[in-house]
């Protein structure tokens, strides 16, 4: 009998020592995982500049420490354009997250109505204050901050006349409802008059009115201009099409535009811009403040040519230069 109960203390310590081993090794596992950051991105729509500035993110995240499947875990969502699924994706990215990157203004603002405290990175956007994103560009002051992808308007009309100087008149083609083109059409129209060109401006409400829209412009115009516009990006192929048929050239608001259909632009790297915004949200994640990071401007604007469009088009660009 006591050698049963000896038998049988011992079997009950060691499986207690078992179970305590057991649980110290769950409570080192959660330790770890406590340390991966979960990253949520929310991608307004599918264009190159926007897919750019995404990728951009991530590679930079990866090249300081923060890779996927190791230290971080991503989960990204695309609302293609529909503002039913901005608000849906929102609030499932801001509850699963420690933080949110927001890829243009209407994924920021959307997602900027559900938190109340995760902090949001933005990028792609052009006017956070306008937008009512943040309180002033050195102190947002709320819960975001992020990259503005605003190009040096007045060095893009004084391309346009270096490019076509022919041109009296000019075109302006942008989305209705998206307010960082309504800000930059103001901007491009009170410099193109100051400059002395004839301004017809012409706004959509979706791809679907982009080709008419496009085609009507054109038949009045020398050259168009288009801003930094998501709608607009993604039909750029198109619109170079169009731009090839009636010969008038088309100046981009951004890099990516130009190359798929645009003529020129000194605009922004959306590459380059999401790698910088990547490096504000690893301070934030680190501990800096969101409310007392200041957004950034590009940090990389450069002149870009399509030059096959430039041949296409019988428009020599050789001697294109921008003035500091």
């Amino acid at each position: 009998m006591y050698t049963y109960f000896v038998k049988k203390l011992t079997s009950l310590s060691l499986a207690g020592i078992s179970l305590l081993a057991l649980a110290a090794c769950s409570s080192s596992e959660t330790g770890s995982s406590s340390e991966t950051v979960k990253i949520g991105i929310l991608q307004y729509m599918e264009h190159e500049s926007l897919t750019a500035a995404r990728e951009g993110f991530v590679a930079e995240l990866e090249a300081n420490g923060y890779k996927e499947g190791e230290k971080l875990v991503l989960d990204y969502q695309n609302a293609q354009g529909d503002q039913a699924n901005l608000q849906t994706i929102s609030e499932q990215l801001i509850g699963d997250n420690d933080l949110v990157l927001a890829i243009a203004t209407p994924a920021a603002q959307s997602l900027a109505t559900v938190s109340t405290e995760t902090p949001i990175v933005f990028t792609a956007v052009t006017d956070p204050l306008s937008a009512d994103l943040v309180e002033s560009i050195d102190k947002p002051g709320g819960l975001l901050t992020g990259t503005s992808d605003q190009a040096p308007i007045d060095k893009q009309v004084d391309l346009l006349g270096q490019a076509v100087p022919a041109a009296k008149t000019v075109g302006i083609l942008y989305t209705t409802s998206e307010r960082n083109s309504e800000v930059q059409v103001e901007q491009a129209k009170e410099l193109l008059e100051k400059a002395g060109y004839k301004v017809v401006v012409k706004g959509i409400a979706s791809t679907n009115e982009v080709q008419d829209a496009t085609t009507s412009l054109m038949k009045d115009v020398d050259v168009v201009f288009v801003p930094t516009d998501n709608t607009v990006a993604s039909t750029m192929t198109m619109i170079g099409e169009l731009s090839v048929e009636y010969k008038v050239p088309v100046i981009g608001g951004s890099t990516d535009m130009v190359d798929e259909g645009g003529l020129l632009t000194y605009g922004t790297n959306y590459e380059a811009l999401g790698r910088q915004t990547a490096k504000m949200a690893i301070k934030i994640i680190e501990g800096a403040n969101v409310s007392e990071t200041a957004v950034e401007y590009p940090e990389t604007v450069s002149l870009h040519v399509n030059e096959e469009m430039a041949e296409k088009l019988g428009i020599d660009t050789s001697k294109l230069s921008v003035s500091e």
